[in-house]
């Protein structure tokens, strides 16, 4: 909406549903393909450059070297492309870069995070690397820490806080959801037009009006209790019944965390 269908170009390694297909122009990208990457971004002239590439959290366990390689060797491609071609370079970092170390209430853009998921500690790589590639070579990096994100368009990608968005779909589909986490499990969450929001602001931000590369962002917190009490009133025979994973509940230890910098 702001700069035009023809102007934003999507990429990913799966076939897109039609709906996505024709709102504007797509194509096959892979981030491990370096030699791609460079011909993308010289053919298509692009400018900006928003990466998404990641295994979440949970996927992120189950398939270590997997993750290894799309969150840390594909990071890596992406870094030397935007400093090369010099682009201004978005990469969304995440809560889960926190640790059970690090303060809460509030928790400040800089402090100890020492996360325990592969995922987290790939991100904490790629705020670290991104600021590295600023000040070296003077790359336009720009990056957000991002909660849980709420979107009716998309389904769930394997991160801890996805059963925010499968709570729903259940609902309406089954009237019925069977949660992996504990019902006082409190975690951050944003509706996905505030991330989109805040995203844009700070990548139109001046560059002299940014004193860090890397930004909390905050909206809301609750717990599954709470989001299914909110659901009854829409869907009255709605049922809920835990299933904890071990797994999934180790990930989400933040019960009462709240983040401060870049609010929305």
């Amino acid at each position: 909406k702001r700069f035009g269908k023809d102007s934003v170009i999507l990429s990913d390694i799966k076939k897109p549903p039609d709906h996505v297909f024709h709102s504007g122009p797509f194509i096959y990208s892979d981030i491990l393909d370096y030699k791609s990457l460079r011909e993308i971004v010289v053919n298509k002239r692009i400018t900006w450059l928003f990466h998404y590439s990641a295994l979440l959290s949970a996927v992120g366990e189950a398939n270590v070297s997997l993750a290894r390689a799309v969150n840390i060797t594909g990071l890596h491609n992406i870094l030397d492309v935007a400093a090369e071609h010099s682009l201004r370079l978005f990469v969304p970092s995440t809560i889960g870069a926190f640790g059970p170390t690090s303060p809460r209430n509030p928790t400040p853009d800089l402090c100890i995070q020492r996360p325990r998921t592969i995922y987290g500690v790939s991100k904490v790589h790629a705020e670290l690397m991104g600021e590295y590639y600023h000040y070296r070579y003077g790359l336009d990096f720009r990056c957000l820490r991002y909660p849980g994100i709420i979107s009716a368009d998309s389904q769930p990608g394997g991160g801890t806080t996805d059963y925010a968005v499968q709570i729903f779909q259940d609902a309406m589909k089954h009237g019925k959801f069977e949660c992996n986490l504990e019902a006082h499990t409190r975690l951050p969450m944003m509706y996905i037009d505030d991330c989109l929001r805040a995203t844009l602001e700070v990548m139109e931000a001046p560059a002299e009006s940014l004193s860090m590369r890397t930004y909390n962002v905050s909206a809301m917190s609750f717990t599954p209790k709470e989001l299914a009490q909110e659901v009854l009133k829409h869907v009255p025979e709605f049922q809920i019944t835990y299933n904890v994973d071990a797994i999934r509940q180790a990930i989400g230890w933040y019960p009462a965390f709240t983040v401060s910098s870049w609010k929305t």
